[in-house]
C-alpha cells in the first residue's frame, strides 16, 4: 500500500501544479484582459488595490467568497448547483492530457516528483480531450434549464446549438493533423515539430490552424461568439440567475477553456517548447528545459492576448451568421482538408502539397463567399424595388 502511494506521488505533484497554476493564471488573466480592454479604450483600468492594480484579483476572489450566495425559490436547486461543478469540472479534466512544458526535457532533480503533463503517453489524447471538452456544454445547459428562467432557457440552447455545430469543424480540423503524423498522442505531436522550424504544422495546414482556432472560440464562448451569454438580448444569458461563487466558477471554466485552447494551438500548430537555435530537440546547455518551459509558456501567452484583443476588433455575429459560418464555411473546408491529407497520404506525396491544396481551398471559399454576397444583396435590392 505504502509503495503503491508512492509511486503516485509525481502524479499528485503534478495535478497540484497544474491545478494551482491554473486558478492562479485564471484569476491574472482576468486582469489583463480588464487592463487590455482599457488600454483598447484608452481608460486606465484596475489601479486601485495595489501596485499598478496587481492585487486586484485578489479582491474579486475574497468578493465572490464573501458574497451572499442567493439560490432563487423558483429553481431546481440540485441541478442549479451542479451546473457550475460541471463546467469548472469538465474544464479542469481536459487539460490533464495537455503537456504544459516538455516532458522529455525534465531536469533529474524533478524526475522522481514531478512531470509536465497529468496522463503521459495517451495514445488518445486527442480523443480524450474532445470527448471531455464536449461534456463542457451540459453545464450551460443544465444551467439554463434548471434556473426556471425563459432568458436563461434561450441562452443555453444557444449554447447546445452553437457548440454541437462548432465541434464538427474543431474535430475535423486535428483529424488532418492526425492523419498526417499518424498518431494521436498530444506528445508525439508535438515531438515531430522539433525536427526544424519547417516541421512546424502552421506551414503545411494553415487551414486547419484557422478553423481549429475559430472554433475554439465558439466553444470557449468568447467573443464574437458569445452568443448565449449576449447580455444586450438575453440579459445575462444561462447565467442569470447565478450569484457569488457559482457564477465565479463558470467563468473559472471558461478561462480554463481559453488556456487548454492556447496551448493546443501552440502545441499542435507552432511547435510546442521548439525555437530555432535557443529551444532544439537537441538542446542540452544548464537550464535547456527552463528555456523550453519559457518558450511553450510565451507563445501560449501571446494566443491568449490575441483572443482578448479579438474580443474589442470584431463585433458579434448575429445567431444565422454563427450557424451559417460553421455550417456552410468550417465544416466544408475542414472535409476538403481532411480528404486533402487523405489523397497525399495515399499517394506518398510530400507534405508542402497539403499547403499548395489548403491554399486552393481558401480561394474558392472567397470566390463562393462574394458570389453568394453578391446574389444575396441583388435578391435585397430586387425586394426592395418590388415593395416600393
Amino acid at each position: 500500500m505504502f509503495d503503491l502511494l508512492t509511486s503516485q506521488i509525481p502524479t499528485l505533484l503534478t495535478i497540484a501544479v497544474a491545478l494551482g497554476g491554473i486558478l492562479t493564471v485564471d484569476a491574472y488573466l482576468i486582469y489583463i484582459e480588464r487592463k487590455l480592454s482599457a488600454f483598447m479604450q484608452d481608460r486606465v483600468g484596475p489601479n486601485r488595490v495595489g501596485p499598478w492594480g496587481l492585487l486586484q484579483p485578489l479582491a474579486d476572489g475574497a468578493k465572490f467568497i464573501l458574497k451572499e450566495d442567493v439560490i432563487p425559490s423558483h429553481v431546481d436547486k440540485v441541478l442549479f448547483i451542479l451546473a457550475p461543478c460541471m463546467a469548472v469540472f469538465t474544464a479542469m479534466l481536459a487539460f490533464a492530457v495537455v503537456p504544459f512544458g516538455p516532458v522529455d526535457a525534465i531536469p533529474e532533480v524533478l524526475r522522481p516528483w514531478l512531470r509536465f503533463v497529468i496522463a503521459p503517453n495517451l495514445d488518445i489524447g486527442l480523443v480524450f480531450l474532445f470527448a471531455i471538452g464536449s461534456l463542457g456544454v451540459y453545464g450551460v445547459i443544465l444551467g439554463g434549464w434548471a434556473s426556471n428562467n425563459k432568458y436563461s432557457a434561450l441562452g443555453s440552447l444557444r449554447a447546445s446549438a452553437q457548440v454541437v455545430s462548432y465541434e464538427i469543424p474543431l474535430g475535423m480540423s486535428v483529424l488532418g493533423i492526425a492523419l498526417a503524423n499518424g498518431t494521436m498522442n498530444i506528445e508525439s505531436l508535438q515531438n515531430v515539430q522539433t525536427a526544424g522550424l519547417l516541421h512546424w504544422n502552421i506551414w503545411t495546414q494553415p487551414l486547419a490552424a484557422l478553423i481549429f482556432f475559430t472554433a475554439s472560440l465558439a466553444e470557449a464562448n468568447r467573443l464574437p461568439f458569445d452568443l448565449s451569454e449576449c447580455e444586450q438580448e438575453l440579459v445575462g444569458g444561462f447565467h442569470t440567475e447565478y450569484s457569488a461563487m457559482k457564477f465565479a466558477l463558470f467563468f473559472l471554466g471558461e478561462y480554463t477553456h481559453v488556456v487548454t485552447i492556447s496551448f493546443l494551438t501552440s502545441i499542435l500548430f507552432f511547435g510546442g517548447w521548439h525555437f530555432p537555435w535557443i529551444a532544439e530537440a537537441g538542446s542540452s546547455y544548464t537550464g535547456a528545459w527552463l528555456v523550453k518551459l519559457g518558450v511553450l509558456h510565451t507563445k501560449v501567452l501571446c494566443v491568449i492576448l490575441f483572443i482578448m484583443l479579438i474580443r474589442w476588433t470584431i463585433p458579434r455575429f448575429r445567431f444565422d451568421q454563427l450557424m451559417n459560418l460553421a455550417w456552410k464555411v468550417l465544416i466544408p473546408l475542414a472535409l476538403g482538408n481532411v480528404v486533402a491529407i487523405m489523397c497525399i497520404r495515399q499517394f506518398g506525396l510530400s507534405m508542402w502539397w497539403s499547403t499548395i491544396a489548403n491554399v486552393l481551398l481558401f480561394i474558392v471559399a472567397g470566390v463562393i463567399g462574394t458570389l453568394s454576397s453578391q446574389k444575396a444583396m441583388q435578391r435585397g435590392a430586387h425586394g426592395l424595388a418590388t415593395a416600393a
